[in-house]
């Protein structure tokens, strides 16, 4: 489908994006149309995925030797009696190597046998996740989900791989060293989502947790491995990807001047993504795949994305876009969304919808705001309120 944008979206320069044109989701690498969801599942949604494994985000290695779980730390009456806290070791081994992943967990102390959960992959620093709370972020609102009903847990990133070129294969990747030296191995955004995928074997472990409702969370690059965490990982529930920009929710292909670029992400942060995505680097009409691609992959579960207004980096009318076109994959399923033809008003959240949306007046961050959100949408979907 061709795209000519036109200053009608609200950003001063946007009559100077180029058309271009994204490679179309429901038909097969051999030109067959996909018009059933058997066709989907068995042949198309599996092409895609390996696309974005050999071409971006790296292979999702899935066998290890053991894995186990300690609570080093519980306390039953947290947050004044509101919630169970549980600090989680999750330790996993793989040919004599070991990765140990920490993870934070709050749920709540209302009477019922289990709670859906938040998981968020902290991207920020370990003090927006305090167990003790005598810091407070609205990063990590854990008082916010409580008194709504939910569990919230976190784990940091750099347990699974340091957010750093030099050092980011001091932790999965020590598992699993042959993706360092392959070309469409994974990196650090992979690792990410791994342990990810990690924290959801615990939560299947625990009472406490309603395994059937458990919603990723990321925001910014811990946004981009919710949605490749989430295609990977079809038990996640729902994914919420806060201003992910390039290579998360926003189009590759929307050459948006103040937005951010395949070069420059992979010059920035050359240990996120594979080696095969360099040769992308000032061609992103050449890729085979794109953005609306991978929130596909995780059709027909429910997906929320976000903006912020002066975020402009991280592309807002491109993240949006991207989300338009994965409908096509929900209507498979008979899944109507709710989105509107253009993007919505600033701080107009899209609700009562399979996928939702908000452009949140103000910088790139993750707020208050940006939660209450969150959980009107889970509540949307779990509980039709």
């Amino acid at each position: 489908m061709l795209f000519v944008l036109t200053k009608s979206y609200g950003q001063n320069d946007e009559a100077d994006v180029p058309p271009y044109t994204l490679p179309e989701i429901l038909k097969t690498a051999d030109g067959k149309p996909v018009k059933k969801i058997t066709e989907w599942e068995k042949k198309r949604r599996p092409e895609l995925l390996t696309l974005f494994e050999d071409n971006i985000y790296g292979q999702m290695p899935k066998s290890y030797d053991h894995i186990s779980y300690k609570i080093t730390n519980e306390i039953a009456n947290a947050m004044n009696g509101k919630a169970h806290l549980k600090e989680v070791l999750i330790t996993v081994e793989k040919d004599n190597k070991m990765v140990a992943i920490n993870l934070i967990l709050f749920t709540p102390n209302n009477g019922k046998k289990n709670s859906p959960v938040f998981l968020l992959i902290n991207n920020r620093g370990k003090e927006n996740t305090d167990p003790t709370r005598k810091t407070i972020s609205e990063f990590w609102p854990a008082e916010m989900a409580i008194d709504s009903g939910y569990a919230i847990a976190a784990f940091h990133v750099s347990d699974a791989a340091p957010d750093n070129k030099d050092t980011y294969q001091k932790g999965v990747l020590q598992l699993y060293p042959e993706q360092l030296t392959a070309d469409n191995g994974m990196k650090a955004i992979g690792a990410w989502g791994w342990a990810a995928s990690r924290v959801m074997d615990y939560f299947k472990t625990d009472a406490a947790i309603d395994f059937d409702k458990v919603n990723l969370v990321g925001h910014s690059r811990g946004g981009k491995a919710a949605l490749w965490a989430a295609a990977q990982d079809q038990r996640f529930a729902m994914v919420f990807s806060s201003c992910s920009g390039n290579t998360g929710a926003a189009l590759a292909r929307r050459q948006y001047k103040p937005a951010e670029t395949i070069r420059a992400i992979n010059t920035t942060f050359p240990h996120w993504f594979n080696n095969n995505y360099k040769q992308y680097n000032d061609k992103a009409n050449a890729l085979p795949v794109d953005q609306h691609m991978l929130i596909s992959l995780i059709a027909p579960r429910p997906v929320y994305t976000t903006s912020a207004t002066k975020d402009l980096w991280a592309d807002p009318v491109g993240s949006y876009q991207s989300i338009i076109e994965s409908q096509k994959v929900y209507a498979l399923y008979g899944k109507k969304s709710a989105l509107t033809p253009t993007p919505p008003p600033p701080n107009t959240p899209i609700i009562h919808s399979v996928l939702g949306y908000h452009n949140r007046e103000g910088i790139h961050n993750m707020t208050a705001y940006d939660w209450g959100n969150f959980i009107r949408f889970a509540n949307f979907h779990y509980f039709r309120r």
